[in-house]
């Protein structure tokens, strides 16, 4: 599951931050809570990863119906 978004620039004077919107699809998907603390972590020029600093259980994703698959 993809989901585009735009980085956005805020400049106040001497400092500059980058913003990113997160989906509410990929929040409620990951079961996102209010204050869970997640860490950047990038891989290369292209690539950046978001995780958890905290674990969680993953719960089993729904299986496929026979005729589905």
């Amino acid at each position: 599951m993809g989901h585009m978004v735009k980085m956005q620039k805020v400049d106040r004077g001497k400092t500059r931050s980058f913003y990113l919107n997160f989906p509410a699809a990929l929040a409620d998907a990951m079961e996102v809570e209010k204050g869970e603390q997640f860490e950047w972590v990038l891989e290369d020029k292209n690539t950046v990863w978001l995780r958890r600093t905290q674990r969680r259980a993953l719960r089993g994703l729904p299986q496929k119906r026979k005729a589905e698959q």
